[in-house]
């Protein structure tokens, strides 16, 4: 039996009133009601998070860390998203770098030990990327790995395309692999012994993070706290101190910082030829061009599952549109180029070759859509399924608590729904059934009738 998936996104069953909001906006149909509640389909999940947005009840809620969990380690460490920093307004063109030095210094008054910026990792990947997608190793259009989210719908819903993602590590992996090499040899504490957590913008990150810790090797991110959850308490500590000798990161450049909104991640890596495109439903629609072969000529995709970019994740506290001003800010007020001088692109070149940069991921398809694992059974679904749907009224109303009238049509082969779960079909069960009874209600039993002028019984 496969393990049991981890989601962050979760749902709050007393707060769902079974609206059906959530599963017209579900790109992967992993959401169904029935019996009043949403139901979250666990394989066909990718936690981009749509149904946190669309739920008017705040029913739908990602699951992430808490601040206390720094006590379960002799260190720890914080990785802050690049996107964080578009969470704070820089009202004058000098706070621009201040606002950068103050975030990391409020990270370490919460209890950090250290601060490894994710966005000194993001120039690294860019520079990797660049690297990889010169030497023509994987097939184009190259997809970014970057989003947890993308990755993942991917594996679901378009497994034709798992050859085009980057075999490239994100920079959240980058930043936790040096940031715990770096603090155990200044600190001579045990990597094990040192806990790394990533500031999350989304709850694709979180699930990201679970499944790559690995209880018997090296794990380089231990957790993730969101954004939202600890954004009170930074504003608080603002200004409390610098991060000066508890970096563990040079200081990144501007297109590093730029990754925290759309586009950022294709400015950075600087190749001609690129396409940019942020929304769940967006990205759906252009790798079905790219399945269609209309976009080969394209070099690289950045493709992100929030609208704008990181910025626009749902643990996110500012509205996405002042978050991506906020972050351009950022980057125009820091250095427009690669932080790597000519011996620090050879030591990182020396590291891609030796792999250290490469994702260890065997990213396999997730049979998330199969009507049956046998072959010939799910060919007979496929016609049992054209036949339900023929019979139903193809308005894909949703109220049935499927997201479409094929979708319903699927869940009756499966078993998991019935006919009369469409309520046009219930209402014709009922018209018909309310027929038979005025006919049997006219009926007398023919002990009892009158009889007719003929003589005949009534």
């Amino acid at each position: 039996m496969a393990p049991e998936r981890f989601h962050s996104v979760s749902l709050l069953e007393d707060k769902c009133r079974g609206c059906t909001n959530c599963i017209k906006r579900c790109p992967t149909e992993a959401i169904r009601v029935r019996e009043g509640k949403a139901r979250i389909n666990a394989e066909r999940c990718i936690d981009c998070g749509e149904c946190i947005r669309t739920c008017d009840n705040h029913a739908k809620v990602a699951v992430t860390d808490s601040i206390e969990r720094l006590r379960d380690f002799r260190a720890t460490i914080a990785l802050p998203a690049p996107s964080l920093y578009g969470q704070f307004d820089q009202r004058v063109a000098g706070d621009v770098r201040r606002i950068y030095r103050d975030v990391m210094g409020a990270l370490l008054a919460l209890g950090f030990d250290a601060v490894y910026d994710v966005a000194y990792a993001a120039d690294i990947a860019s520079f990797i990327t660049r690297t990889h997608i010169e030497s023509g190793a994987t097939e184009k259009p190259c997809i970014s790995s970057a989003c947890p989210a993308v990755v993942r719908l991917v594996q679901v819903r378009f497994p034709s395309l798992i050859s085009h993602l980057l075999p490239v590590d994100p920079p959240i992996q980058i930043a936790g692999k040096l940031a715990k090499r770096i603090y155990a040899s200044r600190s001579g504490i045990d990597t094990r012994d040192i806990g790394a957590f990533f500031i999350t913008p989304c709850a694709a990150k979180m699930r990201w993070v679970r499944e790559h810790i690995n209880p018997g090797g090296e794990t380089y991110v231990d957790g993730a706290i969101s954004v939202a959850g600890i954004y009170g308490d930074l504003l608080k500590n603002m200004g409390a101190g610098e991060s000066g000798p508890s970096s563990l990161s040079d200081t990144a450049s501007g297109l590093g910082v730029g990754w925290g909104a759309s586009g950022g991640e294709n400015r950075a890596v600087g190749l001609e030829n690129y396409l940019v495109v942020d929304g769940i439903h967006n990205v759906i629609a252009v790798f079905e061009e790219i399945e269609m072969g209309r976009l080969a000529s394209v070099n690289f995709i950045e493709a992100q599952a929030c609208t704008g970019g990181c910025v626009g994740g749902p643990l996110m506290v500012k509205n996405p549109f002042v978050g991506r001003v906020n972050i351009r800010r950022l980057a125009v007020g820091m250095r427009e180029a690669s932080p790597f001088n000519e011996q620090e692109e050879s030591h990182i070149m020396g590291l891609y070759r030796a792999g250290f940069f490469e994702t260890r991921e065997d990213l396999q398809p997730v049979a998330a859509f199969k009507l049956d694992e046998d072959m010939s059974k799910a060919i007979a679904k496929m016609g049992q399924l054209e036949k339900v749907l023929e019979d139903l009224p193809g308005l894909d109303c949703g109220s049935c608590g499927s997201p479409h009238c094929r979708a319903l049509a699927e869940d009756i082969v499966q078993g998991l729904a019935v006919e009369t779960d469409c309520v046009f079909k219930l209402r014709e069960q009922v018209k018909k059934l309310a027929e038979e009874l005025f006919y049997l209600a006219q009926k007398d039993p023919s002990a009892m009738s009158k009889p007719d002028k003929t003589g005949q019984g009534q």
